[in-house]
């Protein structure tokens, strides 16, 4: 796979690699990738939580005092 880029993106992962993180472009690359796909799927945990608590029906008024009581243990 080759990949075109712009000199000033070419001179930031230059800049990456002079600081000793990553041992050549592919590694960056291959960083880069890893973190968009733990992104996605933190996203994808993140929207299934919202669907389920949109499919659990309507909500109910939060009740401070209730809410307290129960976590003093009463």
């Amino acid at each position: 796979m080759n990949v075109s880029l712009p000199d000033p993106m070419k001179d930031w992962i230059e800049a990456r690699l002079k600081d000793g993180r990553f041992a050549n472009t592919s590694d960056y690359v291959r960083h880069l990738i890893r973190q968009d796909q733990d992104r996605a799927e933190a996203v994808a945990t993140l929207q299934a939580a919202i669907d389920d608590g949109l499919d659990s029906g309507p909500s109910e008024v939060f009740d401070k005092d209730a809410f307290r009581a129960r976590m003093r243990g009463g």
